[in-house]
């Protein structure tokens, strides 16, 4: 059995997924939710408290591998920097406390949930909902889309393999 560890970063919401699995069709939610820093600390506190949220997930729940959905952004670039920022900051924890990392960019994320691309957010959820046969979509939506990651991962089997440190 293997533990994935799937994060849909942000800055003021981080969200995360954990599944069990031994393969595609055999798979378990273990815990999901979010990481939030609040608005009104400093900009280095907010990425401080986001490195010491991811380490300390990972040190609970010890997974075996990571999976982060990459960054698309098209509109304000000065939030999508400071989002890259806590990108940055929660891959480093995630490459220290586990050592295996994986990257998903939102369209393979859309395919291998729907295997359609230009998928809508609701159909993702709705699709994570029926995979992990929950009785409902999970919330808030950045679990969702965390758990999601960890989903797609699995269903790659791993192809996206970017960092092995341990």
């Amino acid at each position: 059995m293997k533990r994935v560890l799937g994060i849909d970063p942000g800055l003021a919401t981080i969200g995360y997924g954990i599944i069990d699995y031994e393969s595609i069709n055999q798979k378990a939610v273990v815990d999901y939710g979010v990481i939030t820093s609040p608005k009104d600390e400093s900009f280095p506190v907010r990425l401080a408290i986001v490195y010491k949220a991811v380490t300390a997930l990972i040190e609970k729940y010890k997974p075996d591998e990571v999976a982060v959905e990459e960054l698309f952004f098209n509109t304000n670039i000065t939030t999508g920097i400071n989002v890259a920022h806590a990108r940055g900051v929660l891959l480093l924890a995630a490459v220290h406390s586990c050592g295996r990392l994986y990257e998903y960019t939102p369209l393979q994320i859309k395919q291998a949930m729907t295997g359609y691309g230009r998928a809508e957010k609701k159909q993702i959820q709705e699709m994570v909902r029926i995979y992990l046969q929950l009785t409902k979509v999970p919330k808030p939506d950045d679990a969702a889309d965390a758990l999601a990651v960890a989903l797609t991962h699995i269903q790659t089997g791993g192809l996206n393999d970017k960092f092995f440190i341990k």
